[in-house]
Order: structure tokens, then sequence, then C-alpha cells
């Protein structure tokens, strides 16, 4: 018995436990210091639990249950639901200090009915029998005006005739007066950005033609949840307004959204991905973020009411008792997402779509599909990125996002690595996980 190849072994942040989690048998333990260094010398405990639990394995045997689980995650992938992107326009009606679509070409009109039919005819046939659903993408695409209403009217009544449910990620600005179409389609969510208390988030997310912000999203907030609709808030993470959330947070908490259960959270990290209006001195890395969170979560417990950060897969094993699936791929390009925008351009996701030579193909007006750049998609994993293949965290990393990937090595078969074993060490402390492994 050898240790397994996918043991992750860590402290957790603050104290002398250790522990241990292994995706692949989908188990996690606190341990004894002395427990850990058995474990990493390959020596048995007296109960025979590192066994039992995959943590001491015949590296035969675990090879065979390796290519077991890598079906059963792309059977499960084959039969998940698809996100369908569209993009009406990249004109929006912020000015966003960080902004990466700001050098996007602008709106030249609105989509015909030609497009628009041109995009629900590709969704049909190319996602014939299987679960998806559409996502209104900017830009901004609840735009002020009669002709925009009018678009969008016509975007939500075809994906009603479908039975398809929609998404919206918007900046929320005139959401209250877009409820009224809203409330006639299946709209599934609807995702608001709202980066801190008035006077942070007016700095950062400022109307094109000046002025703030806050008020009018807050009400369009307010209108959506008392009007039955599920709101997603997001809030955009650097550090220019990170010690704002607190204030963000009890905003939420006095105002009630944290207790409709239509309303969540997520927290997006400001990040280089093709250019960025803030300097790269505000941006954070993965593992800075995240440990700038934890100490915030120290001083200002009261943040957890309103958002729990993930902490890699911390959040997850303390929400629902048990290790999630082993992830083979994190990246959902040209699998269970697309995005497409009104050029009749068809793209791998929302990083790519509008970028100048990221296209795959055109759903208007003609249907054409590089096959061999989406198969360069399809088939990046963790046994396709070589980087990946003996690396002992990559069933919780993933192999990270192909886009950045490719945007820092030129190919998409290279790993955008996550932190994965010092995030845990912080979600450990955060999170109570496990019992420790007893003799």
């Amino acid at each position: 018995m050898t240790p397994s190849r996918h043991n992750i072994l860590g402290t957790v942040r603050g104290t002398g436990e250790r522990f241990v989690v292994n995706p692949l048998s989908r188990n996690a333990d606190l341990l004894t210091a002395d427990e850990a260094a058995d474990l990493e010398a390959g020596r048995p405990d007296a109960a025979g639990l590192f066994a039992a639990r995959g943590y001491l394995v015949d590296p035969a045997d675990e090879e065979r249950r390796y290519r077991q689980a890598y079906l059963d995650f792309l059977d499960d992938r084959e039969s998940d639901e698809v996100q369908v992107f569209f993009v009406p326009w990249y004109v929006c009606n912020f000015g966003c200090t960080y902004c990466y679509q700001a050098a996007y070409p602008g709106a030249k009109g609105f989509p015909t009915d030609e497009v628009l039919d041109a995009f629900f005819a590709w969704v049909d046939e190319r996602f014939a029998g299987q679960r998806r659903y559409v996502t209104l993408f900017g830009g901004e695409p609840l735009l002020s005006g009669v002709a925009a209403h009018r678009w969008v009217e016509a975007f939500l009544d075809r994906a009603t005739a479908r039975g398809i449910d929609v998404a919206v990620v918007t900046n929320g600005y005139l959401l209250k007066e877009y409820l009224p179409a809203l409330q006639r389609a299946k709209v599934r969510e609807v995702q608001v950005t709202l980066d801190g208390p008035r006077e942070v988030h007016d700095r950062r997310r400022p109307l094109a033609s000046g002025g703030g912000t806050f008020d009018e999203v807050v009400a369009g907030i307010d209108a959506a949840l008392e009007a039955g609709l599920s709101v997603n808030l997001r809030a955009v993470v650097d550090r220019e307004n990170l010690e704002d959330l607190p204030a963000l947070a009890r905003f939420a908490i006095e105002r009630g959204w944290t207790r409709n259960p239509g309303f969540k959270t997520q927290l997006g990290r400001n990040y280089e991905l093709h250019h960025c209006h803030a300097g790269p001195g505000v941006l954070y890395s993965r593992l800075e973020l995240y440990e700038a969170l934890f100490d915030l979560t120290r001083r200002h417990p009261e943040f957890l009411e309103f958002h729990k950060p993930a902490w890699s897969i911390a959040k997850f094993i303390f929400e629902n008792d048990e290790v999630p699936a082993p992830l083979f791929d994190s990246c959902p390009g040209c699998k269970t997402e697309w995005a497409l925008d009104a050029t009749g351009r068809i793209y791998s996701c929302t990083a790519t779509v509008g970028k100048e030579g990221e296209a795959l193909g055109t759903f208007w007006p003609t249907v054409t599909l590089d096959d061999a750049a989406v198969a360069d998609w399809e088939d990046r994993d963790v046994l396709a990125i070589e980087a990946c293949r003996d690396c002992p965290v990559r069933l919780a990393c993933g192999g990270g996002c192909a886009s950045v990937a490719k945007n820092r090595t030129g190919t998409l078969q290279a790993p955008d690595c996550r932190p994965i074993r010092e995030l845990l060490e912080l979600g450990f402390a955060a999170y109570p996980v496990a019992a420790p492994v007893e003799e």
C-alpha cells in the first residue's frame, strides 16, 4: 500500500491540526501531526482507516478507479444542462473603471428578427433533446428606449414559446422598468452587480455620462425580489473595495435581502482578462483575495451571513458533509457553455465572446463551425493537459480557466493553476468540516 496520488495534505490555518482530502475517494479528515506523518510515510494506521478511506491504496486499483471516475464524469457532463449566452450588443450605459469590454465595438443598431430567429434555430438544432437555458449578456442588455424594450421582449417571447428558461446578466440600473416583461417569461435568475455601499459603488460603476447608479440598482433589486424573481448579487472585488464589503453586507442584511430565499451572492475577482482599466496594482491573485477574505471574516463575522466564500471545496464539504465528485475539467467552454453575439459569431464562453480572433464559427447568415478549434476546447481536461497529469490537486482544480491559460501561454492545453491546498487551509479554519481520524 502506498499513499494515494490524490491525497491533499495541509495544516488548518492558525491551528496545529493537519487535514487530508482525497477527491478521488471523496473523503476528508482532520489528522494529528503524528497521523499526518504516518500517512505521508505510507505507514498504515492502527484502525485501518487510511486504507478504508482511500488514503493508502494499491496503485493499480487506484488507477482503475481513476479511469472509471473519469468515464462517470464524461457521462454526467453529457447529460448536464447547457447554458447559451447571447450578446445583443457590447454597448453599455455604465463607465465601470475595470471594464474588460471597453475596447469592443459598440452597437450598430438592434439585432434583426432574422438574427434572433437564427440564434434560437441554432440552439434548437445544436442542443436538441438536451436540457438548456439562455442568458442575456452584454455589454448591458437592459438599455433605455422603446426599441430596446421591444427587442428584449422579442427575445423573451421566443424563449418562452420554446419553454426555455432565461437568465439575465445586468448592471441593474433599468431592472425595475424591465420587470413587467421579465415576469412574463421563465426567468431563472437576474444577476446584478453591486460593488459596495453607495460612495464606493458609484465611484467604480458610474453612468457612462457621469453620475451615480447605486440608488437605481438597489431599487431594482428590491423590486425584483418583491416580484418573486431570484437575484444573484455579484460584487467585483479588488484592493480598492474589499474593506467595504462588510458595509455592503450590513446593508443587504438590514434591507432584508439575505432573508429572502430568492437572494444569493457571489464575489468576482477583478483580474486581467484581455485588458482592464484597473491598474495591476489593485488586483489580487486568487490566493491573495481569499487570504484577505479570511482576515475580513475574522474581523467581521457578520459578513458570512451575506456571503460564504468557497475556499476551493471547503464550503461544499461544510454544507454537504461530503467531498464533491472528482473535477476532471473546470472549464465549461464548448461543453456546457457557449456564447453567441448579434454579429452572427459563435464563441466558446463569456471570457472569449467578442474578442477578435476567438470566434469558432457562425450561426448567421450561414451556419459554420471550426470543428478542429471546437475539439481543442472539448478535449481540454486534466488528462489532456500534460502539466496536470501528475498534480495531486488536479481533481479539485480541474485545470482552471482555458481562456486565461491561453492568454498566458498561447495554448488551451495549459493549466490555469489554483492554489487548492492553501485555499483548503483557509477554508477548513473558517468552516468545521471533519472529525479527526481515530486510531
